[in-house]
């Protein structure tokens, strides 16, 4: 009897290794946290995984070259154009539309968008594949992404959870009244500095670009004299010239 229990003992012993814990999917994490940013579990995650997808990873043959979210930036950068509008014209129902114009270009800039990204956590769930080292998560990566989730919102929830969305992550992380005050023409800033000074005038000049024709990247550097203050990055030559400028002020302890 004794040699019976202790051998059932054995037994049970050996028989509890089937039982570990299961380890858990990375990918399964991944969506766990995104379904905690926004609020709710998304039923297409194919969509969302495009959306969080860098073009680089498309270098791999599980992917078309369509794979990741620059299309959805497309679209999500018009929808949030739209939401942004709306919010404005409801929050400031005495202001003209030069200043709701300007309002909203604050809100969407890339520098606003890729903090939201960093904020709410976007950031971490990028997927990129970084062979040759030169893919970062730079500022407009991140700005770019914060589009493409919106457009996969739009596109699985429809445009009433979109703005409920779009207008609670707004609410919580931008400060309206500073951003209204915000003096965003940052060129027309470093010119009235270098003139008040007796410096150069500053100029600028596009060091890289990148991208396909329907949606480059372009970085610029702003000097004064020869020597370089700023540089910046946008998706034109126009937002890349004010990233710089607003890079420069800030190294020139203006702003």
């Amino acid at each position: 009897m004794t040699r019976f229990l202790f051998s059932f003992v054995k037994k049970k012993r050996f028989d509890s290794t089937l039982f570990k814990k299961k380890e858990v999917d990375p990918e399964d994490k991944r969506f766990e946290k995104l379904s905690n940013i926004l609020g709710f579990a998304p039923t297409d995650t194919s969509l969302y995984q495009k959306a969080l997808r860098h073009r680089s990873s498309t270098a791999l043959e599980k992917y078309e070259s369509y794979d990741s979210y620059e299309r959805l930036e497309f679209l999500g950068d018009a929808v949030l154009d739209l939401i942004s509008a709306e919010l404005l014209f409801q929050k400031y129902p005495e202001e003209d539309e030069g200043f709701l114009t300007k309002t909203r270009a604050k809100m969407v800039r890339g520098e606003t968008l890729s903090t939201l990204s960093k904020n709410l956590g976007i950031e971490s769930l990028l997927e990129f594949t970084d062979v040759k080292g030169g893919v970062t998560k730079s500022k407009s990566i991140l700005a770019d992404i914060f589009e493409s989730m919106i457009a996969a919102i739009y596109i699985t929830e429809g445009y009433k959870a979109t703005f409920k969305f779009v207008s609670k992550v707004f609410e919580e992380h931008l400060n309206f009244d500073e951003l209204t005050q915000m003096n965003d023409n940052f060129k027309s800033a470093l010119l009235e500095y270098a003139q008040a000074n007796k410096l150069s005038l500053p100029e600028y000049r596009v060091i890289d670009e990148k991208g396909p024709g329907h949606n480059r990247t372009f970085k610029v550097e702003v000097s004064i004299g020869k020597e370089v203050f700023g540089k910046g990055t946008g998706k034109s030559k126009k937002k890349a010239e004010q990233e710089a400028a607003r890079n420069a002020l800030q190294i020139l302890d203006v702003q």
